[in-house]
């Protein structure tokens, strides 16, 4: 263990364990308060595509810090063998975890959906894409407060440079991603509105057997709306829906535009009862 992360924190019980390392809860002593700190074993970094890709992860979550709806890295500490990272410690369930249970009201949808966009606005005002919005990256605190999480994919797009590269999860991943072309930020509103679409419906818009076969539901985005499921939606929400989940780019919302739209102003108000 790192000597300034021993000095600084006591580490506590392990909470999560992913493919570079493992995450502890960790006390401040100085601030009386804990967080969450993410070990990563820089000897399972088996080439420099992975080493970058954990400079880039540490680097981006600092330049997205300062939000109250993305995940805040407090303090990194670096030895020969491991790095960590000390972030915001988020120990409620995750999005994933609800929606697997139930369908949520459309008042409850957009209690998500409007930190969500939020979150996902700040980093592209920064220049960076989140490109794996999904709900096991949507966490909450202690305070039930929204937090936009793992940015191990993330990229940056200022000064007008587009992306390249197939990452992300099939069920929340945009149609031009698979294709191999160029994209630009708004892959994360596609991703939110996959999510805006399983809180309502309790089922992805587009699905497979298999992740070939999900990959040419999202090529195709033939989005419905099956009366059996969204009898009692709004035409509010499936209008936002269309507008998020649209296949060509330009005439896709922008996060601003999402934000903008009744739907999310209004806190879905205008819903009819479910």
């Amino acid at each position: 263990m790192s000597e300034g992360l021993k000095r600084d924190y006591q580490l506590c019980e392990e909470i999560g364990r992913g493919r570079f390392g493992t995450v502890f809860r960790c006390f401040s002593p100085e601030s009386g308060e804990f967080f969450a700190c993410k070990s990563i074993d820089k000897r399972l970094l088996l080439d420099s595509i992975d080493r970058e890709c954990l400079d880039k992860e540490a680097k981006i979550m600092q330049l997205v810090s300062g939000n109250p709806n993305v995940i805040q890295i407090i303090d990194v500490y670096e030895d020969d063998s491991y790095l960590h990272m000390v972030m915001d410690l988020c120990d409620s369930s995750d999005l994933y975890d609800r929606v697997s249970k139930r369908i949520f009201s459309e008042t409850e949808a957009a209690a998500v959906m409007s930190p969500l966009m939020e979150a996902i606005e700040h980093c592209h005002r920064h220049g960076v894409a989140h490109r794996d919005i999904k709900p096991d990256n949507i966490l909450f605190d202690g305070r039930n407060r929204l937090k936009l999480s793992d940015f191990g994919s993330a990229d940056c797009f200022s000064d007008g440079r587009s992306m390249r590269g197939i990452v992300g999860t099939p069920y929340y991943v945009a149609p031009e991603v698979i294709s191999g072309r160029d994209y630009n930020e708004k892959v994360d509103v596609w991703s939110a509105g996959v999510i805006l679409y399983i809180m309502l419906a309790g089922i992805p818009p587009f699905y497979g057997e298999s992740a070939a076969d999900i990959f040419e539901a999202v090529l195709r985005a033939n989005l419905r709306f099956p009366t059996r499921i969204f009898h009692s939606v709004s035409p509010a929400a499936k209008d936002l829906l269309r507008r998020m989940l649209c296949k060509d780019v330009s005439r896709r919302f922008s996060v601003e535009q999402v934000l903008r739209h009744p739907w999310i102003t209004s806190g879905a108000e205008g819903r009819r009862d479910q």
